[in-house]
């Protein structure tokens, strides 16, 4: 039969032909008596086989051929796979290759220098006003403002294509894909093309105010979101060698196992978890994976219903319900690990006037609120008499519940981001204790304020709903307790009565400042940063703002840096472990709500 038949060796004209039997002509005679022929002597049979064969081949080629896709170049891809028979034909097809390849690179080309060679006047002035306006957006994200996004992208949205993005984030990630595509595609030019493109964008953007403004872009993106290599590498290792075609496909492979990684981080913070190709994971992960996901999606529903999510123009959000709920839980956590004679410890010695009534009394006094403990009022009277009616009542029998004068607060919570906190597994904690103090505050102490700064190269306000989804700072090395107390300063200057405190969690001394608005790194930590956050730490305490550190080590360089701060602005400093820091916290929050006024 014909099948498996298509790794014999054809017939050649040569001495010594061979039939497909394996017998050789008297030309190419095997030694030994077996084996031999007549000349001439060919077997029927041997003949009719070959034939067959030859046939089957032929119309395995011609099914192959004739279901090819109906696309050219669904038809060229599965003709790299194909087996040519003929030499000359694999070679033609191979310059074909080539040739296509070169030809779209041109056209690419052309169609790339045609675009920048037409810019007109008008169009390379609103670009410099574009990349001037988004300079000015990234250096207030670096001051810690909240850039106006929305009135750029009115003005400047039709810059972005068919797809502009809905955030300033979500932006400068855009500019960072096209620059690593861009380069790319440079790299894949060849060297006349690629001059000739290097040349012309020379000429074009020889504006000297255009060029100070890319450069401008690009200090402030490197230091705000620092490139690492945009383009996709991926580093192997071992002794097999592939070939082109099978280093592709493993590309390929790669590219999707990213794509589904970024589907999947899109998802957990607010994307679409509709938007996370099933038939992908499944080819990628496995049925288990698909059956996940799935799980996810009716979860998503049950949630809904619950009232916990909600959607919010294209993204899922939490609702106040459900950040309330995390925050209780975190509370619960928290005064659940707390022995009983914990608030003894914490206890105050003065009252005043106002707030909340206290368990103990005192003798009335002139001014006092008349907020009259009848019950031991009428003992007095009694010890005085002695037991009868009429009860008769003097001013000394009279008897006040003292009042605990509770204390308007503004707390900022300075949440140290660098990536030893997750090291050393304490930022989960200190994020919890985030958000059971916001807890806590906005359901007890309704006229306190909290704000909350997260801090690592650079310092930035985080806003209390956002606190489930914030995480460590992975990218960048430094811990910027400076520009966290610039900031720091500002938001408390909207309060002018009740306590001002700043309340530091950190694992280390400082390793950088602001200089000129960018971040200066330096370890071990330079003079100048400690210095320049000495200063902020003395202006903190002119304004009347105490700050209380809560250390989550004890290194040498550590404790000699708080011991300064302790000493300029005379807060309170707690050497703890991630596992207590709530306790401490929460417990020295409430305490010190809690003032008592000599005499009272």
């Amino acid at each position: 039969g014909g099948e498996g038949s298509e790794g014999q060796q054809e017939p050649s004209a040569a001495g010594g032909q061979q039939s497909p039997s394996g017998q050789q002509s008297p030309g190419g005679q095997q030694g030994g008596q077996r084996g031999q022929s007549q000349p001439g002597q060919q077997s029927p049979g041997s003949d009719q086989e070959f034939a067959e064969m030859l046939r089957n081949i032929a119309n395995k080629k011609q099914d192959f051929l004739q279901n090819l896709p109906e696309d050219v170049p669904g038809q060229v891809k599965e003709l790299q796979n194909y087996e040519f028979m003929d030499p000359e034909a694999q070679a033609r097809f191979n310059e074909l290759l080539e040739s296509l390849k070169k030809s779209m690179m041109d056209s690419f080309f052309k169609d790339m220098y045609d675009q920048i060679k037409d810019m007109s006047p008008e169009d390379l002035q609103r670009m410099k006003d574009m990349v001037r306006d988004l300079n000015q957006m990234l250096q207030d994200r670096i001051a810690g403002n909240e850039p106006d996004f929305d009135q750029f992208m009115e003005q400047y949205g039709d810059l972005f294509g068919d797809n502009p993005p809905q955030s300033l984030d979500e932006l400068v990630a855009q500019m960072q894909q096209q620059m690593g595509q861009m380069q790319s595609l440079m790299d894949s030019m060849s060297g006349d093309m690629r001059q000739q493109l290097q040349d012309l964008l020379a000429d074009k953007v020889g504006d000297p105010e255009l060029q100070q403004g890319l450069g401008e872009l690009a200090q402030n993106l490197e230091y705000l979101y620092p490139m690492r290599d945009l383009r996709n590498q991926y580093p192997f290792r071992g002794e097999e060698e592939i070939d082109l075609q099978s280093a592709m496909q493993l590309m390929d492979q790669m590219q999707s196992i990213d794509e589904i990684e970024r589907q999947l981080e899109r998802t957990q913070y607010g994307g679409e978890i509709e938007d996370i190709d099933a038939d992908k994971l499944e080819e990628l992960l496995g049925p288990e994976a698909r059956e996940t996901l799935e799980q996810l999606k009716n979860l998503l529903e049950i949630l809904e219903q619950a009232g916990l999510i909600r959607k919010k123009g294209q993204n899922w959000e939490l609702t106040p319900r459900a950040t309330r709920k995390i925050g209780q839980k975190a509370l619960a956590e928290i005064y659940s690990q707390l022995k009983g004679d914990t608030f003894g410890k914490h206890e105050v010695q003065k009252v005043g006037a106002g707030g909340d009534r206290a368990e103990d009394s005192k003798k009335y006094e002139f001014g006092d609120p008349f907020h009259l403990d009848i019950q031991k009022t009428i003992m007095n009277s009694m010890y005085r008499e002695g037991p009868g009616t009429p009860l008769r009542l003097h001013p000394d029998d009279f008897e006040v519940e003292r009042t605990e004068l509770i204390s308007q607060t503004a707390t900022v919570i300075m949440l140290d981001r660098s990536w030893s906190m997750a090291l050393r597994g304490s930022f989960q904690s200190a994020k919890k204790v985030a958000l059971a103090l916001n807890n806590l505050i906005s359901s007890q102490y309704a006229r306190d304020s909290l704000y909350i700064i997260g801090f690592s190269a650079y310092a930035s306000e985080l806003k209390a709903e956002d606190l489930p989804y914030v995480r460590w700072d992975e990218s960048v090395l430094g811990t910027n307790m400076h520009h966290a107390l610039m900031i720091a300063q500002k938001l408390l200057a909207k309060h002018t009565n009740g306590t001002r405190q700043i309340i530091m969690i950190s694992d280390g001394e400082p390793t950088a400042h602001l200089d000129h608005g960018k971040s200066y790194f330096a370890y071990p930590p330079s003079p100048i940063t400690i210095r320049e956050t000495l200063k902020e730490v003395k202006r903190c305490t002119q304004k009347g703002i105490t700050i209380n550190t809560f250390m989550l080590d004890r290194n040498y360089y550590l404790k000699e840096f708080i011991n300064q701060v302790a000493r300029i602005n005379k807060g309170r400093v707690f050497y703890t472990t991630p596992d207590k820091l709530g306790e401490y916290i929460l417990v020295d929050y409430v305490a010190s709500k809690r003032k008592r006024v000599a005499g009272r």
